[in-house]
């Protein structure tokens, strides 16, 4: 069963930093491209940061070079960090393959608020 445990959210005033982690209980896990998503209250879910099989990366407008995703395959692990973060970020943030799949995982609040 696929299973993401996301974690490293919480309160961050604006321009500041956090870095989110994704644990995957995936098979072959290298073989996902993964991405992190996002869910601000009333809508839709949203994919943010996606890093493919060899590494390549890809990002909407609203995010770009501000987060940077990263994975470590062994430790079948994603990672999203964060920087000059602004109150339009706030969100639920979730890790899932690209296309998402499976069951998604609890998600990790961050709230961007002075």
């Amino acid at each position: 069963q696929v299973q993401f445990v996301e974690s490293g959210g919480g309160l961050v005033q604006p321009g500041g930093s956090l870095r989110l982690s994704c644990a995957a209980s995936i098979s072959m896990f290298s073989f996902y491209e993964m991405g992190w998503y996002r869910q601000a209250p009333g809508k839709q879910r949203e994919l943010v940061a996606q890093i493919s099989l060899i590494g390549s990366l890809n990002y909407p407008d609203s995010v770009k070079g501000r987060f940077t995703i990263s994975r470590d395959n062994p430790k079948k692990t994603v990672y999203l960090q964060m920087n000059s973060l602004k109150p339009e970020d706030t969100a639920v943030y979730y890790c899932n393959t690209v296309p998402s799949g499976g069951l998604w995982g609890q998600g990790t609040q961050v709230t961007v608020s002075s």
